[in-house]
């Protein structure tokens, strides 16, 4: 059977692209490939939970626009679907003088951005909401929510399988390529799905997914590793819902924070650390052939001129437990090491120009017979519902899809 789109990628965005694709198109008849034995094994199950609100993105970007709609279509998934979620609130905290005007930058945005209930918070007022928190000011966010995402993306799957999708697991792509008359062969070492289309949402794999289709992505993807610490449970009352401190303007991460779970367990971090395999979770995994591709690459040796001060912090930070205990510090003063425990990591699959630029806003290209989702790190698994609307409408445009 000849599919009329493969979506390769098992990751949540993958799974909010099919669903999209059907609710346009019912009739379509699409195939999920995905290369581990399960669903959302990467960034959707490693990462920290957060429904962010929208808060850090340049209004008019599609981080932004995404993220907001995005949230709101999250939440009113797991409603439909019974799927616990808490809308814990989240503060984003001024811890010196000098981040003043950074803080207030944010607000701004945020409120350019239409997130709902934010509020600019003075010391005392911060202090109620988080009592233990060390701020000369904040941004509370009532909005911000913790879910699961591991099991929304597992929920998306079987709803997508009641409906027609065919959800190909243990099915690791290794060549696609364009077969006579039209259409794609997508293939493993083993067996080959027939697609007329593709829709890439490879994550860490998502540049070589569209060189192997024939694209020449303008981007490479670097893997960072975020590491976290679990506080200790008689220890969790430190923190009520969640707490940032006001990131770098000019460096794509948030900086290490608390986040309590929608499990209810209290998480510290992450750093973000290059990691020496895409799916490299733990320092010690090295995959030769993947490091080599990011050491030859250009763009990274553009890019740790720019960044290695921070580059080499967040190493030294990596190996110390009690540097990375002074950076918690900051947010909250009590927090002693011994409230810490070596907690589980993420891996971000970050793109990264020749030019050594790390790509801040989602990147999502298309051809006639293919769109590639090039860049899609947090807030991606916030904004997941939404991307796939947005991929669905360059589909029916790109790909001539009927509408319903």
């Amino acid at each position: 059977m000849t599919y009329d789109i493969a979506i390769v990628g098992g990751g949540i965005v993958g799974l909010a692209t099919a669903r999209a694709l059907l609710e346009r198109s019912p009739d379509l008849r699409l195939v999920l490939c995905e290369k581990e034995a399960a669903l959302g094994m990467h960034q959707t199950g490693h990462n920290s939970g957060v429904i962010h609100s929208g808060i850090y993105y340049k209004p008019g970007s599609y981080k932004a626009r995404l993220c907001v709609e995005g949230a709101r279509l999250m939440t009113e998934f797991c409603d439909a679907q019974s799927i616990k979620y808490d809308r814990c609130g989240k503060l984003i905290v001024a811890t010196t003088r000098d981040e003043m005007p950074r803080l207030r930058t944010l607000f701004e945005r945020g409120t350019a951005n239409g997130v709902s209930g934010l509020t600019f918070v003075e010391a005392a007022r911060a202090r109620e909401i988080e009592p233990h928190v060390a701020a000369v000011a904040a941004i509370h966010s009532p909005a911000t929510a913790i879910v699961d995402f591991g099991e929304v993306a597992a929920r998306l799957g079987r709803d997508l399988t009641a409906r027609g999708v065919t959800i190909e697991l243990g099915f690791p792509v290794t060549a696609i390529t364009r077969v006579r008359g039209g259409g794609l062969a997508v293939s493993t070492r083993e067996h080959t799905v027939m697609a007329r289309r593709l829709v890439n949402c490879a994550g860490l794999y998502s540049d070589v997914v569209a060189r192997m289709a024939g694209a020449d992505p303008d981007v490479r993807i670097v893997p960072f590793r975020g590491e976290y610490y679990m506080i200790r449970p008689e220890r969790e009352s430190l923190v009520r819902g969640l707490i940032y401190p006001v990131p770098d303007p000019e460096f794509p991460f948030l900086g290490v924070h608390f986040t309590r779970t929608i499990h209810g367990e209290v998480e510290a971090g992450p750093n973000a650390v290059l990691a020496f395999a895409r799916e490299g979770y733990r320092f010690a995994r090295v995959r030769a052939g993947e490091l080599g591709a990011t050491l030859g690459y250009p763009g990274f040796w553009s890019m740790a001129r720019r960044y290695w001060k921070t580059g080499a912090y967040e190493v030294y930070r990596s190996l110390s437990k009690r540097a990375f205990v002074r950076a918690l510090q900051r947010l909250v003063p009590d927090i002693r090491e011994g409230d810490l425990v070596r907690g589980g990591a993420g891996v971000r699959a970050q793109a990264v120009t020749r030019q050594g630029a790390l790509v801040d806003d989602f990147r999502i290209v298309g051809s006639a017979d293919a769109i590639h989702v090039l860049n899609a790190p947090s807030p991606a698994a916030t904004a997941s519902l939404a991307i796939g609307r947005h991929i669905a409408s360059l589909a029916a445009e790109g790909f001539g899809l009927t509408q319903r």
